[in-house]
C-alpha cells in the first residue's frame, strides 16, 4: 500500500480540452491497458474481403450480446473499409487474437487498397462464415459472427460500430466445463501501446476472503 507521503504527493494532471487528439489518444491507450483485440473480418458488396485488427473493442452486453467497436476513420475523414463494409452489408466477423497469430494479425494492419485482401497477403487461412459472409480466420481461437446492431458517428474522426453476436466459435480445448473459458488455451494478447502487447495465458486470481 501506498505510504501517507506517496499519497500526498500531487499527481500529473492533464486536461483534455488543451491537448490535441494524438496527444488524448497517447494518454488514452497508454493507460488503458491491456485491451483485447478484435480482429474484424468484412465482405463489401462485390464479395472482396476485408480484415484488420482494432483494440478500441470490448463487450459492452451479454442480453443482448454486444460487442462495441472503434474505428478510426483515414485522415481525410473516409471511412475506412471495416466500418464502410459493416455499414453496406451490416454484418462482420470478430476474431480473437492469440498469441501464435500475432505477428499476422500485425501484417493486416496495413492500410491496403480496398480491393486488396489483407489475408492473402499475410498468407492467413480461412474458414467460411456460418451466419454471415464474412470469413472466420482459422488461427484464431475464438470467433463471433456478428449482426450490426447500431452505429453512431462520434466526431467526425471515429465511427463506433456496435454488433450482435449471432454465434460463438471456438477452438476445441477452449471451452472447459459449465462453458468456463480456458485462458491457458485461449492466449488471447492484449494491445498496450505501440508496438508493445501482452499475453493472458497466466491469469491473477485475487480471493479477499
Amino acid at each position: 500500500m501506498p505510504s501517507p507521503e506517496q499519497n500526498a504527493q500531487p499527481y500529473d494532471s492533464f486536461d483534455f480540452a488543451g491537448l490535441g487528439a494524438q496527444q488524448a489518444y497517447k494518454l488514452l491507450s497508454g493507460a488503458i491497458v491491456p485491451r483485447p483485440i478484435a480482429w474484424v473480418t468484412t465482405v463489401d458488396l462485390d464479395g472482396a474481403t476485408n480484415a484488420a485488427p482494432y483494440s478500441f473493442f470490448n463487450c459492452l452486453s451479454a442480453d443482448p450480446p454486444i460487442l462495441a467497436l472503434g474505428v478510426e476513420n483515414h485522415d481525410d475523414m473516409r471511412l475506412k473499409d471495416t466500418a464502410a463494409n459493416i455499414r453496406m452489408t451490416e454484418e462482420f466477423t470478430v476474431n480473437i487474437v492469440d498469441f501464435g497469430a500475432a505477428l499476422p494479425m500485425t501484417k493486416t494492419a496495413t492500410d491496403y487498397p480496398p480491393e486488396v485482401c489483407e489475408l492473402k497477403m499475410a498468407g492467413i487461412e480461412t474458414l467460411p462464415g456460418v451466419h454471415n459472409k464474412a470469413p472466420q480466420i482459422a488461427a484464431s481461437p475464438v470467433r463471433f459472427e456478428c449482426r450490426r446492431y447500431i452505429g453512431l458517428n462520434i466526431g467526425k474522426s471515429r465511427e463506433i460500430i456496435l454488433g450482435e453476436v449471432l454465434a460463438m466459435h471456438a477452438r476445441p480445448g477452449v471451452i472447459g466445463e459449465n462453458l468456463r473459458v480456458d485462458h491457458g488455451q485461449l492466449d488471447a494478447i492484449g494491445r498496450l501501446a505501440g508496438t508493445f502487447y501482452c499475453r493472458t495465458n497466466e491469469p491473477l486470481s485475487i480471493d479477499d476472503a
